[in-house]
């Protein structure tokens, strides 16, 4: 594979590392930087819907539990319509109810409360569950809580070290936590950029790893496929992954850091950056490297 015309216009966006990898075979692999640990942002998102599908596939989790059971010690004062229909499910959509998003990277120094938990919950749920599409770190979070509590890990890095991050060979990484230190499922997982990019070949080979079945095939189409409008494109949202062009998706952190599943080629791109300009970029991703798939 020639990366000549990507590296050309990614060296200009800030990308620090590019790989892909097609029918089991890596293509190509280019380093503007060393490769360490860097916060993946809103890509954790999409580790934190691999650990629903673990706690769903143990038993400890029912997507059509009701918030208001799931977090029973957690709850206003007046529980509202809306909150009262909230469901899992909707932690995992984008579609939790509230107008705004909560809990985004700029706010969170800025709180002074330290249980999120029920301040997540005390926040009015204007819209009906399922009704309208709201980019929140709110319904990831309390998705992740919800697993550390049922599973009884101290961390989410706990509950996936033996389920996903040793048999993908991924040492034990850094997650950010919220004031009372337990993982903050919407962001702030460290990954290299190889690291990153064996969650999307773990979803490209539907959740089989070295010929052993980590996650069920059903979860792996379900969570990937469109759920809900994403009021941006006709591409839609799954269980915190995002579709894309070509029957593309993709676990999306802010300022680019990308592991894109290119089903239809039995492929995946994954890239790490510092791009403030989205578009440009993905544009430059389905202009210089897919049409070589």
């Amino acid at each position: 594979m020639n990366l000549e015309g990507f590296k050309e216009k990614a060296g200009t966006l800030g990308v620090l590392g590019v790989v892909v990898t097609q029918d089991g075979e890596e293509k190509a692999k280019y380093l503007w930087d060393e490769e360490c640990r860097r916060n993946v942002y809103s890509a954790s998102k999409s580790f934190t819907s691999c650990a629903v599908g673990f706690a769903v596939q143990e038993g400890l989790i029912s997507l059509d539990e009701k918030l208001v059971d799931a977090f029973a010690d957690d709850l206003p004062e007046e529980v509202s319509e809306n909150l009262a229909k909230a469901t899992v499910k909707d932690l995992l959509t984008m579609c939790l109810g509230q107008e705004n998003g909560n809990l985004m990277g700029a706010q969170r120094p800025q709180y002074e409360e330290e249980d999120w938990v029920k301040m997540s919950l005390a926040i009015p749920f204007v819209y009906e569950p399922g009704t309208h599409f709201v980019y929140n770190n709110v319904g990831p979070y309390l998705a992740g809580i919800l697993v550390q509590r049922r599973s009884g890990c101290r961390d989410l890095v706990d509950y996936l070290m033996p389920r996903l991050f040793r048999p993908l060979g991924i040492r034990r990484p850094t997650w950010e936590c919220d004031p009372m230190g337990l993982s903050f499922g919407a962001g702030g997982l460290f990954l290299t950029l190889s690291e990153l990019h064996k969650l999307g070949l773990l979803y490209l080979q539907k959740g089989c790893w070295n010929g052993r079945q980590l996650l069920p095939e059903e979860w792996i189409m379900e969570s990937t496929k469109k759920q809900v409008e994403n009021n941006l494109d006709s591409y839609g949202y799954g269980y915190l992954f995002w579709g894309g062009p070509e029957g593309t998706f993709r676990a999306d952190g802010k300022y680019c850091q990308l592991s894109i599943i290119c089903r239809e080629k039995n492929a995946v791109i994954s890239l790490v950056s510092e791009c403030r300009d989205s578009d440009v970029l993905t544009k430059a991703i389905f202009e210089e490297i897919y049409p070589q798939l």
